[in-house]
């Protein structure tokens, strides 16, 4: 197996051929703040809090999506990447419609997480205040698109570990949303297994279970347990 060796901060690593640029700065005992990112599944770059700096390029790279060469030497903490991170939390919460004191999630919610890891404690940008649709036609879950970041870890995980493919994304600009099915209500799309796993890899309160209120969605600590709780459930029921 071959190995690329380069800097993180000015600490030398080496990861095997294939890593990205986040395995990388973990490999050095650093963190950086995600949210679309989920280990398992492809990533995608969505919510570009993981954008690092690579010197000697002129532009910023998602550290989630950028595969790790010999030689690089990455920059995670600079000043322009901080104020990045802080302005993107602030359009997350300016965006959408993020009252935490009321969510399922309120302190284990991942977005909540990462306005703290930054700094933020307000937004600079007017909020937005859009008017979305709450989803609550599964018996079992129910999706509230006012906490969406559209950080797609819901289709992901559906496609890509389920195969159920019930979500998808429609719509441009400030109209994008999730969608499930060919846009119908979610209880009525029978293609999805009633699983859960879109619940456990959802960062924020968006889509619950029915039966959690204010504070009570489990932590993403537990999320890689419940998705194989998940998965040894219905190869279970399907014998």
């Amino acid at each position: 197996m071959s190995v690329h060796t380069l800097t993180v901060d000015g600490e030398e690593v080496a990861v095997p051929d294939g890593a990205t640029l986040l395995d990388a700065v973990r490999a050095a005992g650093a963190e950086l703040p995600t949210l679309c990112h989920l280990d398992g599944l492809t990533p995608v770059g969505a919510c570009r809090l993981c954008l690092v700096e690579l010197e000697g390029s002129g532009k910023l790279q998602p550290a989630c999506a950028t595969a790790a060469g010999e030689g690089m030497a990455v920059l995670t903490q600079t000043p322009q990447l901080q104020a990045y991170r802080r302005m993107a939390v602030e359009l997350f919460f300016a965006e959408g419609n993020h009252v935490c004191a009321f969510c399922v999630a309120n302190g284990n919610c991942e977005l909540q997480d990462v306005a703290v890891a930054v700094g933020m404690d307000h937004s600079r940008f007017p909020y937005q205040y859009p008017q979305r649709r709450v989803d609550a036609s599964h018996p079992h879950f129910a999706i509230d698109h006012h906490r969406c970041i559209l950080c797609t870890r819901c289709m992901r995980v559906c496609d890509e570990i389920e195969g159920a493919h019930v979500w998808d994304v429609a719509n441009r600009g400030r109209e994008c949303t999730i969608i499930a099915g060919l846009d119908e209500p979610w209880g009525e799309v029978q293609a999805c297994t009633s699983c859960g796993k879109c619940v456990d890899a959802c960062p924020t309160g968006a889509i619950f279970r029915k039966d959690d209120t204010t504070a009570e969605k489990q932590t993403h600590r537990e999320r890689p347990q419940l998705l194989r709780d998940a998965r040894e459930k219905r190869q279970w029921q399907n014998q």
